[in-house]
């Protein structure tokens, strides 16, 4: 039953949740906090491209169509699953958590997870790197071009698309390709201190998450979202997720990939990012309905984290029964 288990990072984010609803950022506060933020997803950012290994993503890219695969489902299947639960729109809650649902679907894939279980599970762990660091890479020009293309965001926001693309090259490309950059005079200190860089990437992320709730709170969220809505959240992105894991399965066995391939597949095709998904959110979303369209990617984040541990020690105790018997 340890896959039931909370993830540490979303008790953290429900005690942040929690922090925002009772004593959320007012009045001359704020400006600091969105300061604190903005430099936060920076360091966060500049942190990605400095754990970035290029002799890692060389090793792997040579499984074109693998990564082919990977990119298809995280930036083609997975959005036209959220534009079909909007159109099917089977329960009436605010748009905002439809919204939220699509913005979920058009963001790419994990990077720490999907390779910690793509290790665990004995996939393809070479190809997982490269899949899913160009993922997060690609991520940060196609999900706010299929942002503008899906939902026409820069009707309800001051500027257009062009603005926004450039307001995320500023605040994350930027500082990614700095930090890759800098990988060759920091890169040894950053693997010596991969647990303080994790820290550092969840401080950031619970500094976004709490600026966007406190601006939700002051802006009546709880009136918006009560425990049904919640209920409906956690339906909707099993429902999502399970689709997602079945068509990569599907596809993994169809086209006949080796079966470290179909672990691969399965784990970087069907997992989306909280790390990108927060910090980009608080860029192309207006501040005061921030908070409602990342609930549905952070109960997302602990659900997939929870069955695609559950999968990863199936295929574990399969390979180690296998090669018992062989």
């Amino acid at each position: 039953m340890g896959f039931l288990r909370l993830d540490p990072m979303m008790v953290k984010l429900i005690i942040t949740v929690l922090l925002a609803t009772f004593l959320p950022a007012r009045g001359g506060f704020v400006p600091i906090v969105e300061g604190l933020t903005t430099a936060a997803i920076a360091l966060l950012f500049f942190m990605h491209g400095a754990k970035l290994s290029r002799e890692k993503i060389i090793a792997g890219s040579s499984h074109w169509r693998l990564h082919l695969w990977i990119m298809c489902s995280t930036f083609i299947v997975f959005p036209i699953l959220g534009c079909l639960l909007v159109w099917w729109h089977p329960v009436n809650v605010s748009n905002d958590i439809y919204t939220g649902f699509i913005y979920l679907c058009i963001l790419p894939a994990t990077v720490q997870s999907a390779i910690a279980f793509t290790s665990l599970a004995g996939g393809n762990v070479a190809a997982a790197i490269c899949s899913a660091s160009a993922s997060s890479l690609l991520g940060v020009f196609v999900s706010p071009l299929l942002v503008n293309l899906v939902m026409n965001v820069h009707s309800a926001m001051p500027g257009n698309g062009f603005e926004q693309i450039g307001k995320i090259m500023l605040q994350l490309l930027l500082p990614f390709v700095l930090g890759h950059i800098a990988r060759r005079w920091i890169g040894g200190w950053v693997e010596r201190h991969r647990s303080l860089i994790g820290k550092t990437d969840q401080t950031s992320i619970l500094l976004v998450v709490y600026t966007a709730f406190s601006e939700a709170v002051v802006n009546g969220i709880w009136h918006k979202v009560d425990a049904t809505t919640l209920g409906w959240i956690v339906v909707g992105c099993i429902l999502l997720l399970t689709i997602a894991l079945l068509i990569n399965l599907v596809v993994a066995r169809l086209f006949g990939f080796s079966r470290p391939d179909e672990i691969t597949i399965l784990f970087c095709g069907s997992k989306k990012s909280l790390a990108n998904g927060v910090p980009m959110a608080n860029i192309l979303f207006p501040a005061s309905i921030v908070g409602i369209i990342v609930l549905p990617l952070m109960i997302f984040h602990q659900i997939q984290l929870m069955a695609c541990s559950w999968i990863a020690q199936r295929y574990k105790k399969a390979g180690e029964q296998s090669s018992t018997e062989s």
